[in-house]
């Protein structure tokens, strides 16, 4: 039987070295992640059967990043661990997208069994929910696919990076520089030439007007 894959927000690397042991000694698959931005560039890139968040966290909260991972229509249930523990934060807690919600300190076997109830409620992998671009245009992030009038249209592995990326960041301007960082590996020599060649297949898919260009610094998806 498949592992369930679990994403573990947690700061404190003791705490996170811990739990995680724990879990992968009852039979789980345990990704680590210490702060905001990475938790919200891996629930872009992979797809996990629960999420467990802990809310004060370095480049951000656990619940603005569940609320806006649920705005893009992700549907993985999620646990908050947290020493945030006033009734006003267990509310916004559950408001933000969250299936459950334990308070620090906890043991470890409760831990267990809430992670257990909830996989066993969601059956593991929920159906992929893609996301609508309009134009009857739409793209599953988990999947890789890209679809236009329900067909689907072939695209390179760095576009397919480029787009989840732009799609992460909607509105905001990312500089030349932040699109070669995550775009090419630490081995590969980025291009310019290839990075307009991505745009231009972008555009050619989703209409010229769905990524501006600012002159000198970046580009922008609309």
């Amino acid at each position: 039987m498949k592992k369930a894959k679990l994403l573990f927000l947690e700061d404190d690397p003791n705490l996170s070295e811990s739990v995680s042991e724990y879990l992968e000694e009852q039979g789980f698959e345990v990704i680590c992640v210490y702060d905001a931005s990475s938790a919200e560039d891996l629930l872009y890139e992979e797809k996990f059967d629960l999420l467990l968040l802990d809310v004060n966290v370095p480049g951000g909260d656990g619940f603005s990043l569940l609320k806006a991972s649920r705005g893009e229509g992700n549907v993985t249930p999620a646990i908050f661990i947290t020493s945030r523990n006033g009734m006003d934060d267990v509310e916004e807690g559950f408001e933000s997208g969250g299936d459950d919600y334990i308070r620090k300190p906890y043991a470890l076997k409760e831990l267990l069994l809430r992670i257990q109830t909830i996989l066993k409620r969601n059956f593991y992998h929920p159906a992929s929910q893609a996301i609508d671009l309009g134009n009857a245009i739409t793209y599953d992030t988990d999947n890789q696919l890209l679809k236009v009038e329900g067909k689907e249209v072939p695209m390179q592995i760095k576009e397919h990076k480029l787009l989840k990326l732009f799609l992460q960041h909607r509105g905001e301007l990312l500089t030349h520089e932040t699109i070669m960082d995550r775009l090419w590996d630490y081995e590969e020599t980025p291009s310019d030439g290839s990075l307009r060649t991505y745009i231009k297949t972008l555009r050619k898919i989703l209409g010229k007007d769905t990524i501006v260009s600012h002159k000198r610094l970046g580009y922008q998806f609309r």
